[in-house]
Order: C-alpha cells, then structure tokens, then sequence
C-alpha cells in the first residue's frame, strides 16, 4: 500500500494513507509533500489460544466495530475531496463495508486490491466449516462484488475471483522489488554481518565467515516456522556428521535471521531459545525500513515459510529477495506459486522439514568457496529478465486509476 500511495502521489495525486500506528512507514513516504498519513491505533487482541473460542468472537468483533467507526469518521469527514478508495483486502472486517459505505456517500470510486481472502485467514484459526468462516466468505463475497474495479497478485486469484465470486476482469499486479532492493556491495555487507555478528553473540567477521540465510515473516498463522525449526535441527545433525568425517572440509556454520514483527513472534523466540544447535544459529530481530533491503541484499538465501491459506496468493518477500540478489527456497502449496518461482532457475521449493534440512546442507556444501547449486541459482538471478514494482505498476496498474486522477 505504501507503494500504491507512492506511485499515485508521483504521478500528481494527492493521496491519503491510512494505517495502523506503531512500525514507521518507509521515508518517501514519510517525507513526500503529496501523502498525508493518518494513523489508527493498532489491535490489541489475545490470541484465541488464551480465551474461549466464543469470548475470542465476541471481543474481535468489539474491535472491529471500533475499527469501523474510527475509519468512517475519517472517509466522511476528515478527508477532503476523496475521489477514489484502495483498500488492500485483507483484513476485510469492516474495511469492505466501510470502503462501500464510504465511496456510496462521498460518489467514489472504490477500488480493491486482493491480495488474500480474509475468510481463508479466519478459518486457520477456527477451522473451514465454523459458522462465523462461512458468514466471512459470504460478506467478503457479496461486498467484494459491490468495488469498481479490482487488482489481485495472481493469475489464478483472477481466475477464482471470476469464476466462483462474479467479479470478472481483474487487473493482475504481481508484487515486484521496488528500487532500493539491490544486491549489497561487499564493503555493506561486511559491515552488517559484524554489526549482526555484535549483537547476536557470534564471530561472524572471521576468515571463514558463516552463510547468511534472511527469512522475513510478519509472525502469522500462515507461516509455518515449527516447520523452520524442525529442519534446523536436522540440518544441525547433518552438518555435525558431515564434520565428523575424515577428510571434508569443515561445514560452515549458518545463521538464519527471521526478519520481521508479528502476533505469534514471542511464542516462536521462547521454542527457538529451547533448541540446542551446534552450528545452525536461529536468531530474530526487527530492522527499520532503510535497513531492511540492507539485510536482504547481504544475504546468501532467502527463505519462505509462507503457507498460503487460500492456495492463490504470491509472498510480496520472494519479490524482494529476488531484487537483492538473493535465490529463494520456498514452502511449496500449490500451483499458484510457479507464477513467481521457476525451480532450479531462481529458487526451490521444499514441502517438509526433512527436505527443506537436506536442501540447505546440498546449497552451503562447500561455502564459502564453491557451492555449485547456489551459486548457479545466483547467476541465473542476474541473468533473468526483471521489473520492478514502478515499472510494473505503471504498465499493470496505472489504467485502473487513470479516469480519477484529483485524489486517492
């Protein structure tokens, strides 16, 4: 949404962005003369683990409709000259209802971008067939059809959306890097791998420097990083027998920072700190948004834990890793995600603990010197054709907005 925000303000729209409080935007947007920022103060909800299931319902949607009347009160009378509304779905309770209520009062347009479903995202954590996860499609369905005009990250989203929800001609726009995702030069990355090295408590600036591996998540119920763990451990074993054989090189050691804040971050830092590895070092942290490309463009591998709860949609975080420079492997969960990865070309794709183990000791086999695998999957980085998110958004996304250029 930031880079919507951006791109609309560059091409003359005076845009205002509304967001959660807490974690800054990125600087252009902060610091651009054409975006107006509006801030709403971020959930606070116990996750369904730590309530019963019908006291969990009851108070989400106290939230909700606090949220509801808090973005009401901005799109009717605190926003001036609206003629257009995005709303990225998900979350859509109350987002959907509101963006309908709003564009009918104010005779906006009202534009959705799908990048999930929030029914999907619901049923993860009370199951497919609860009521309140039938009652979300049917809402998210009927006032999804209610939009002008819609964007989605995949073909095979387009396709769902038009063939079981009645909303046809989708624009696809596929998450790309924006420009500041960029291989880091070798002075840069040295310089963050000591930084890290300081404050994770390991000698990462020595002669025979670890492999860095940079999984970035938002800490979510669909990303599964009990998976992550498991394979930790395994690959913790094979690296050991690999160096107790006569005669190998020593395996080096890799570090795997799982970037990013989220809801289930603290449960993860308390399983993570009960592992006992040798020389797979698992660590977590939280990087301002100029630092953030940085650790992407120091990496070796990036690495997915995305599951995707609706089986349609693309991790904006492959797109990122690609534009650093950095090959992906990748949770496979369907078809869907060949549109962004071409196995054995730009990333592979794993389906359990055990594969995704054998996957990382095969890529750092040999590293830092040769490590055939990988460094291939980084040459074929280099050579394959890229976009980046402007370019892509002004050949994909820019008609949907062209007729209503005075205010986003």
């Amino acid at each position: 949404m930031q880079y919507h925000a951006l791109a609309l303000a560059e091409a003359g729209t005076g845009v205002d962005l509304i967001g959660y409080a807490g974690n800054p935007p990125i600087r252009a947007v902060r610091d651009h003369r054409r975006i107006r920022l509006h801030e709403l103060p971020p959930p606070r909800l116990l996750a369904p683990r730590h309530l019963p299931q019908v006291v969990w319902i009851a108070a989400l949607l106290a939230l909700r409709c606090r949220q509801a009347a808090q973005l009401l009160w901005l799109l009717l009378f605190r926003i001036a000259g609206l003629d257009t509304i995005l709303v990225q779905n998900p979350p859509a309770i109350p987002t959907l209802l509101i963006g309908v209520l709003a564009a009918r009062a104010r005779s906006a347009q009202l534009v959705i971008d799908w990048h999930n479903f929030g029914y999907s995202m619901l049923a993860l954590k009370l199951g497919a067939r609860h009521p309140a996860v039938r009652l979300a499609r049917w809402y998210e369905r009927t006032l999804g059809r209610r939009a002008a005009r819609h964007m989605c990250v995949s073909q095979a989203m387009r396709a769902e959306l038009a063939t079981h929800w009645g909303i046809s001609g989708a624009t696809v726009l596929y998450d790309r890097p924006a420009a500041q995702f960029a291989p880091a030069q070798p002075s840069a990355r040295d310089a963050l791998i000591r930084r890290l090295g300081s404050s994770f408590g390991l000698p990462l600036d020595g002669a025979r420097r670890p492999a860095l591996i940079v999984s970035p998540t938002s800490w979510t119920d669909d990303e599964d990083y009990s998976m992550l763990l498991e394979a930790a451990a395994r690959c913790d074993q094979l690296i050991a027998r690999h160096d107790r054989a006569a005669g190998k090189r020593a395996f080096a050691d890799l570090v795997i920072v799982i970037s990013g804040q989220g809801p289930l971050r603290d449960q993860y830092e308390r399983k993570i700190r009960g592992l006992a590895l040798a020389r797979v070092h698992l660590r977590t942290l939280w990087l301002e948004p100029e630092d953030y490309p940085l650790l992407l463009g120091a990496a070796d591998l990036g690495l997915c834990c995305h599951r995707s709860s609706c089986g349609l949609d693309l991790p904006m975080k492959i797109a990122d890793l690609f534009g650093a420079g950095a090959p992906v492997l990748a949770l496979d969960y369907g078809p869907c995600l060949r549109e962004q990865i071409r196995e054995g070309e730009n990333g592979l794709l794993f389906r359990d603990a055990t594969e995704l183990a054998a996957l990382l000791y095969e890529l750092f086999e040999g590293f830092p010197g040769p490590a055939p695998v990988l460094d291939r999957l980084r040459a074929n980085l280099v050579r394959l054709p890229t976009m980046s998110w402007e370019e892509g958004w002004k050949a994909e996304a820019a008609a949907v907005f062209a007729p209503n250029q005075a205010r986003g």
